[in-house]
């Protein structure tokens, strides 16, 4: 039996030491995260709103910017904590959080896109049915489908990649915990078996 360390945090590396630079940082993720605010949250407002926009289409396009403004709160405020307070850490089930919230809301922005395409495939394809094919119990449910399986996607895909013992290493060479970078914090051997299991 070989002696294994229990990891209990990373070290993200995709920061300068640099004082400055480390500002720097804060100040454009900073801008950035308050870019997609002031961009989704207007949308989310309106459309729950305004009853006229109550429609299959801003439907979708209401979920859609409630998974994207998700998708950019679940990197940058981390980041952001970091650059301003200098260090590089978080905690084990940090990154696995971190891991399984990137592929959900990524992943779910694809379902969104896929459902929204089928809703204007109707709507051009079949106008007099369209009523009546994407009627609101329709919507919900293939919104909600679309969900489920992304939640069971991203809880097999966290779920395996770390599964793998992490004992070659905690650093990972990115801002935040992404799935690429994670197993070049493992054993060189580890890190090919991984890719194989992933591509195959």
């Amino acid at each position: 039996m070989s002696n294994q360390t229990t990891m209990t945090e990373f070290l993200l590396l995709g920061f300068s030491d640099v004082p400055e630079l480390q500002i720097l940082y804060f100040v454009v993720f900073l801008v950035l995260y308050l870019i997609s605010l002031l961009w989704n949250l207007p949308i989310i407002t309106a459309i729950a709103l305004n009853h006229h926009l109550h429609t299959p289409l801003y439907f979708f396009l209401m979920n859609l910017s409630i998974l994207d403004l998700s998708s950019i709160s679940a990197t940058i405020p981390k980041s952001m904590a970091n650059s301003l307070m200098n260090t590089r850490s978080i905690s084990y089930a940090g990154c696995v959080a971190q891991v399984f919230l990137v592929v959900f809301f990524t992943s779910a922005d694809f379902a969104i896109l896929t459902v929204m395409a089928y809703d204007r495939y109707v709507a051009i394809c079949q106008p007099l049915h369209y009523e009546t094919v994407m009627n609101r119990r329709a919507c919900v449910q293939m919104a909600a489908s679309a969900l489920i399986s992304v939640v069971l996607y991203s809880a097999e895909h966290t779920g395996k990649t770390f599964a793998i013992s992490f004992c070659g290493g905690n650093m990972v060479h990115q801002f935040f915990c992404e799935v690429p970078q994670l197993p070049l914090s493992l054993g060189h051997r580890q890190s090919i078996r991984f890719f194989k299991e992933e591509l195959y």
